[in-house]
């Protein structure tokens, strides 16, 4: 499976977040900003030096008038990835979206149009985790009672597109469901693919590691496919 290492992706953020930077809301981050500070959070998380910022009481009661996340994160309802937990970050900080296997279903891609839209957050990251439950279920392709079909049908095409790839057939099939999922999310219009398109919304992809608590942040190019991503 090919991976870029956030050192080139911060580069790609600088140019596309340029030409927002200006008009942002005051208070607001701009994408390599806000990417920034996700992985020096995530450092201090890993490091076991965590900060706890922003979850005083002055902090709660400021918040109370309106809130201006620097980032939206779209993530497993897994119990062992709490984003606020892995980046260090506090209340009013990030705008969460939670689903097993961190899939875009309406109603989640509506929240993320309402922070980019209404909040004015410039960063989307969708992140996935090691040996996540969900994609494991789809993976094994076993019928399943009541709703979870639907989450399996959700995951499906992630795992078809890495069937016969080398390497662990979850671990391929959890960095497809976030590559598929982030090119989803650049394309949805009318309002993602827009703010995209003008430069004031960055969508990326990321990884969090369950033994080492690091996330990895990873480029997934417009144009790419699954099958030139994915080895």
């Amino acid at each position: 499976m090919k991976r870029r290492l956030v050192a080139g992706l911060i580069g790609a953020v600088l140019v596309a977040a340029s030409l927002a930077q200006a008009a942002e809301p005051k208070g607001s981050l701009s994408a390599p900003d806000a990417l920034a500070k996700l992985v020096k959070g995530n450092a201090n998380f890993v490091a076991a030096t965590l900060k706890h910022p922003d979850q005083t009481e002055a902090r709660r009661t400021k918040l109370a008038a309106g809130q201006n996340p620097f980032a939206v994160i779209l993530c497993c309802s897994d119990s062992r990835v709490p984003p606020e937990v892995v980046f260090d970050q506090g209340l009013g900080d990030l705008f969460v979206v939670r689903v097993a296997g961190n899939v875009a279903d309406g109603i989640g891609i509506a929240s993320i149009e309402y922070a980019a839209e209404h909040l004015g957050t410039h960063l989307v990251v969708v992140m996935g985790h090691s040996r996540c439950g969900a994609v494991t279920a789809a993976v094994k392709g076993d019928a399943l009672p009541g709703h979870l079909l639907t989450l399996m049908e959700a995951l499906e095409p992630a795992v078809a597109a890495t069937q016969g790839h080398v390497g662990d057939p979850v671990t391929n099939a959890v960095w497809s469901n976030v590559m598929q999922t982030s090119a989803r999310l650049r394309g949805c219009g009318p309002i993602l693919a827009e703010l995209v398109e003008k430069g004031k919304l960055t969508i990326v992809g990321a990884n969090y590691d369950l033994d080492t608590g690091v996330v990895e942040f990873y480029e997934q190019p417009a144009a790419a496919t699954e099958a030139a991503a994915i080895q």
